[in-house]
């Protein structure tokens, strides 16, 4: 397993795409990257400026900020992952809230926000070895990527999902709220004019509606065996 790979994981809102990057990255000594975090903190940093409102967006004024704006991942030995750090304040949960879900695709949406990530993005990924997930990393961070998989799941499933794992850290959602929340984000990442979530020609799609982690995880971890041996 000497040589590496650049494996780009897309897919849905609440498919598990970070926890399956995870699990590989760990497995196999690579470095993961969690490009929706860099989405949402953006999307906070919008939020605490008073940027972005329901039914509101300042547009120009966040451009303007972009350059102001600086994202770093820095690993957690306790925690065993990267947390985001926003210019060097650490927001990995305050980004992991509904209402930071409830802008971040709206965020994602503006072309220079994009072309900022995107640009960071493949810099980190220039050496392979690496495991990404997203919305467009097989599409246009690493179109020559070797492993593409593109993951997807009733939405039922995946607010469920989602509903479960807010409910456990405390939050105060409902099931509907946050039903409504990943349907109208599916239709903001898919409807985009820039870089929509679309499946790559050459991804193998998983719907993972009907598999728990491990099957997932052995699955995907036997596809990149193949690409490697």
């Amino acid at each position: 397993m000497d040589k590496k790979i650049t494996i780009a994981i897309d897919g849905f809102s609440s498919t598990g795409k970070s926890t399956l990057a995870k699990q590989l990255a760990k497995s196999l000594g690579y470095v993961y990257v969690d490009t929706g975090a860099m989405y949402r903190a953006i999307a906070y940093f919008a939020m605490q400026k008073g940027y972005i409102k329901t039914d509101y967006l300042d547009k120009e004024s966040l451009v303007v900020s972009l350059p102001n704006i600086i994202l770093q991942f820095q690993f957690n030995a306790e925690l065993g992952f990267a947390e985001m750090y926003l210019n060097s304040e650490n927001v990995e949960k305050q980004i992991r809230t509904i209402e930071v879900s409830s802008f971040v695709s709206k965020v994602a949406e503006i072309p220079e926000v994009r072309a900022k990530l995107v640009e960071q993005q493949q810099q980190m990924g220039k050496n392979k070895g690496i495991v990404m997930d997203g919305r467009d990393i097989g599409t246009v961070v690493f179109p020559d990527a070797e492993l593409k998989i593109y993951m997807t799941a009733s939405a039922q499933t995946r607010a469920q999902r989602r509903y479960d794992e807010l409910i456990q850290k405390g939050d105060q959602v409902t099931f509907e709220e946050v039903l409504q929340n990943v349907e109208e984000r599916d239709y903001i990442d898919t409807h985009r004019s820039n870089s929509p979530l679309v499946k790559a020609d050459d991804a193998i799609e998983i719907d993972n509606s009907n598999l728990n982690r491990e099957e997932q995880f052995e699955l995907v971890l036997d596809l990149v065996k193949q690409k490697i041996s």
